[in-house]
């Protein structure tokens, strides 16, 4: 599997604080190695998180951050990033 940043999910990750940066970059490193791992807390968003897109995964930055992501044949499409809040 390989990792596709959106242009919107590099200009989240550009305003996130730099120790968010920094548990993000790791937890995708996870993600790539496994994605069940337990830190990441992996689930398949309920309802139209995103508009325009469906089947949307959320992964676990920290207590406050998350990650939202799709699965495309061998690509994690990487949505967007922030505050949990923004997103739920």
């Amino acid at each position: 599997m390989e990792l596709f940043p959106t242009k919107t999910f590099q200009r989240d990750y550009e305003k996130l604080p730099k120790p968010i940066q920094k548990q993000l970059d790791r937890n995708l490193e996870f993600l790539l190695k496994n994605p069940y791992h337990p830190s990441l807390g992996i689930k398949k968003t309920k309802g139209a998180v995103l508009k325009g897109y469906t089947n949307v995964f959320e992964g676990r930055i920290s207590k406050n951050y998350r990650f939202l992501f799709l699965i495309e044949s061998d690509c994690y499409v990487l949505l967007r990033c922030g505050k949990h809040d923004e997103f739920f």
